[in-house]
């Protein structure tokens, strides 16, 4: 799927990214028959989610997790890996026959400044003219390392979760997760089986039931939130603004791992934030 692309190439529309957005964006393009380019930096459609830690799962059953036009191939109460969300967005470009060009990272869009409303998408070497563009490259793709980490004794192992896999990966002793978010749970929650885990962040609230372990009340409050999300917490409402704005700046409640369950794991939890080393 990979190609040069033409330094003079122009299209239509220029979709920036082929994680989920990306990928819908160009199948209501399609569908309506507007001519478009996708192009992703990933040598691989799906890569962002292959990734990631190994055990890895989505937080919304499959029945939600399908794109425009394809339903995610799992039961529909299923909660997919991260590998297996991989895999369907990868069948999803083929599936509708997308043209999404990978390997080819956008270091720069700027406006064509010759009078016209074009934009031009520099990629490498390249020059790549549309007449608009959808950017759609997510919210979390550059890592957020703390200043502490460039004080560590070097003998220190240092991972971001973006480079965690599995626990094989750390050597012997105490393990420190610094970030009480999803990702930051769930790696303390799978290391503490074999090290002492100890995990400093500040908590931001957590789902008040179990989404894996309890299905029934999932099923019944899982609904109740995405019409919240969907009809309630948009920005064409004020409490819906608010809490846009808010989002940008704080975690999201904890969904997959509760406190309860760092604490039954003997994970030693402490709010406060690390500062030194």
């Amino acid at each position: 799927m990979r190609a040069r692309i033409d330094a003079t190439e122009r299209v239509e529309t220029l979709v920036i990214g082929a994680g989920q957005a990306g990928l819908a964006a160009g199948q209501f393009l399609s569908r309506r028959g507007f001519p478009f380019l996708i192009l992703d930096a990933n040598e691989r459609v799906g890569d962002q989610w292959r990734r990631r830690y190994d055990s890895l799962r989505l937080f919304s059953p499959a029945r939600w997790d399908g794109l425009p036009g394809k339903a995610f191939p799992a039961p529909g109460w299923d909660y997919p890996t991260g590998r297996q969300m991989a895999d369907h967005l990868e069948s999803y470009v083929a599936w509708f026959g997308l043209p999404v060009r990978t390997g080819t990272r956008v270091d720069r869009l700027m406006p064509a400044g010759d009078g016209s409303d074009d934009f031009v998408a520099i990629a490498g070497d390249a020059r790549i003219r549309a007449r608009q563009v959808i950017v759609a490259t997510g919210a979390t793709t550059v890592p957020n390392v703390p200043g502490v980490a460039g004080r560590l004794d070097p003998a220190i192992r240092q991972l971001h979760s973006s480079e965690y896999r599995n626990a094989s990966q750390l050597g012997d002793g105490p393990v420190l997760v610094v970030g009480l978010g999803h990702s930051g749970a769930d790696i303390a929650l799978e290391v503490a089986r074999n090290h002492r885990t100890i995990l400093s962040g500040t908590p931001h609230g957590e789902l008040p039931f179990r989404v894996f372990d309890t299905r029934w009340r999932a099923r019944v409050f899982l609904p109740l939130l995405g019409f919240a999300e969907s009809y309630v917490l948009t920005i064409n409402t004020p409490i819906g603004r608010k809490a846009a704005a808010r989002s940008r700046v704080v975690p999201a409640p904890l969904t997959r791992v509760r406190r309860a369950d760092l604490a039954r794991a003997g994970v030693e939890h402490h709010a406060s934030r690390v500062e030194g080393a």
